[in-house]
């Protein structure tokens, strides 16, 4: 029990989180055979096998998954030792492990990456995109220090602080530029493209609509707001994006842009984090900038090309 090192920890931690030796190892940035002689030597310091290994499938014996439980309160007690150390100082420095959501990120992070070098060059940015619910669960796991996410989250072991909060946007095919813009009773009437499963937008955009996301309609899901422009813009339907969005995806298709009627179908967007991080402090500065960025996002012409 005494050769037990955090190194082969970690790798325990990622080969139970894949599942699978070959993504696993690249996680960590070793070779397959490395990790697995890791794995190996680690069981042997335990005296049992954590994982049952079969051709098709790897998955944690019973002994393993009580072994992966404690691990993993190990692992995010030993980063929060490193945040202690970061959380002394009066800047960000070193890791920080940010998450975006997929209707936010391509359209704010370059300006939050520009801003961030500038101001904190100390600082090491480890960026993760991905949807609302994996970033919760990562966040929890204290494999994300912070996610920028759609609020509300309500998740009581979080502190929530709103960042800006943005119009949704009609995308149509620019035939119809001239037509009036239909209120959400109407365009409930309408071939509408939403993003798939997953994505709090598409939640989001069904409730303006006051739909169901399971109703038996004639809905399109695609993948990113791109392919929903495009699809547009091949008159298929029509189409829902956030403000942001607009400069990025509209500049290549064939597509008009305009503002609802009032009450205008809106989302805020904000930054979360674990109650109990000892970078709380830190991350509110970081808050505060993202802030700012969004500002200048806004006001170096966000919102060109929409029609009032």
């Amino acid at each position: 029990m005494n050769n037990l090192t955090l190194k082969q920890l970690r790798y325990f931690e990622a080969l139970a989180r894949h599942r699978h030796f070959g993504r696993a190892a690249e996680t960590c940035a070793i070779s397959q055979p490395a990790l697995s002689m890791q794995i190996k030597e680690l069981e042997a310091a335990l005296g049992t096998p954590l994982f049952e290994r079969s051709a098709r499938q790897l998955r944690l014996t019973g002994f393993g998954e009580e072994v992966a439980l404690r691990v993993g309160e190990i692992l995010r007690s030993v980063d929060e030792l490193g945040d202690l150390g970061r959380a002394a100082q009066d800047r960000l420095s070193g890791r920080l492990r940010l998450g975006v959501i997929p209707t936010v990120a391509p359209y704010l992070l370059p300006t939050i990456i520009a801003e961030l070098t500038r101001i904190y060059p100390g600082l090491d940015l480890h960026l993760r995109e991905t949807l609302t619910g994996r970033l919760l669960g990562e966040l929890a796991e204290g494999r994300l220090d912070t996610a920028i996410v759609a609020l509300p989250i309500s998740e009581p072991t979080l502190t929530e602080t709103p960042l800006f909060s943005e119009d949704f946007v009609l995308v149509r095919t620019s035939a119809d530029a001239a037509l009036p813009v239909p209120d959400r009773e109407r365009l409930r009437e309408m071939r509408l493209l939403l993003l798939e499963e997953g994505h709090c937008f598409r939640d989001q955009a069904l409730s303006f609509c006051n739909m169901q996301s399971a109703m038996p309609r004639e809905l399109l899901d695609g993948s990113s707001l791109s392919t929903l422009v495009q699809m547009v813009g091949a008159g298929i339907g029509v189409t829902l994006i956030p403000e942001m969005a607009v400069p990025v995806e509209t500049r290549s298709a064939a597509v008009s842009v305009a503002r609802f009627p009032k009450p205008r179908p809106t989302r805020t967007i904000g930054m979360i984090w674990r109650k109990t991080s000892p970078l709380a402090p830190q991350l509110s500065q970081l808050a505060a900038l993202v802030r700012q960025s969004a500002k200048i996002l806004h006001s170096t012409g966000a919102t060109a090309g929409v029609t009032p």
